[in-house]
């Protein structure tokens, strides 16, 4: 739009605008914002014009793609507990453990799709998994990818919820944008106590997404045990006391056959530390 058409647009709405009410005033100054705000760049086409050499040619601009992270974002169902994670407000308090998962991350985000293993975040709780993993996919979000956040346990309800007939779901409904999405954040693997029904729905996602060659990201409370972690001296079996008293592991959460599964898809990145959140509320005595 040169310069006249613009200011023939401004004389045709200043007319209007003096015969219009208030509302209508309102309403043609704002579009009128809207034709102004129109990006000079590209003219509002989301391409922009380029010279090689003798030649020209077209590419995105800069205001597409800057829309186009937005709307993903959007997109993404990233709680709102959890929207204002990124790699630059994650606190380490000087664990170097803890900055080393944090770099290990953000390089992984940073590459992909160059790279695209999965990741299984694992640790104890309060040590900030989600909070990298959030960083992770907005950081691939803003790339013009295609990713979700999905809550193990949440998802978990909403596929039994779509079993009532009265909700107007089927479980294909549920699970095709977990199925179909480039990156998918499962969050909290292993929350829900295992069945053969859990076992079998772990199954299903996980199996699905390695055979399309998607890419998951995976967090869990729920740590390896020595044999996941390639102890020489795990081989050992583990006695009868031995194995009713040690803490419940990622396998035994999820069974035998995906975490080999998730081992196959994904690089572990295991992030040490103490559960932040028992000093947010703990009371003082004096």
């Amino acid at each position: 739009m040169d310069e006249k058409d613009a200011r023939v647009i401004q004389i045709l709405v200043s007319r209007l605008e003096e015969s219009a009410g208030g509302a209508m005033q309102r309403d043609t100054t704002a579009k009128l914002a809207n034709v102004t705000a129109v990006c000079p760049l590209c003219n509002g086409t989301g391409w922009k014009e380029v010279a090689l050499g003798n030649e020209k040619h077209v590419k995105r601009c800069e205001c597409f793609l800057h829309s186009q992270s937005d709307r993903l974002l959007e997109m993404s169902g990233i709680p709102a507990r959890h929207s204002g994670c990124s790699f630059s407000n994650y606190k380490t308090n000087g664990n170097s453990a803890q900055e080393f998962a944090k770099l290990a991350i953000e390089k992984w985000a940073d590459e992909y799709p160059l790279n695209r293993t999965g990741l299984l975040v694992v640790g104890r709780c309060g040590v900030g998994k989600t909070h990298l993993a959030v960083s992770a996919i907005k950081r691939i979000a803003g790339k013009g990818i295609h990713c979700l956040f999905s809550d193990y346990r949440e998802l978990l309800k909403q596929i039994q919820n779509s079993y009532n007939p009265s909700v107007q779901a089927t479980e294909l409904e549920v699970l095709r944008p977990v199925f179909e999405t480039e990156v998918l954040l499962l969050d909290d693997l292993g929350a829900v106590k295992p069945s053969e029904w859990v076992w079998d729905t772990v199954s299903l996602i996980l199996n699905t997404r390695y055979n399309a060659n998607s890419t998951t990201i995976v967090t869990s409370n729920f740590e390896l045990d020595d044999s996941d972690l390639d102890d020489p001296e795990a081989d050992t079996p583990l006695t009868r006391v031995q194995a009713a008293t040690r803490p419940e592991t990622l396998r035994d959460r999820i069974g035998e056959r995906m975490i080999s599964r998730l081992f196959e898809m994904c690089r572990i990145i295991a992030v040490p530390g103490k559960d932040y959140r028992q000093g947010l509320h703990s009371p003082s005595f004096r």
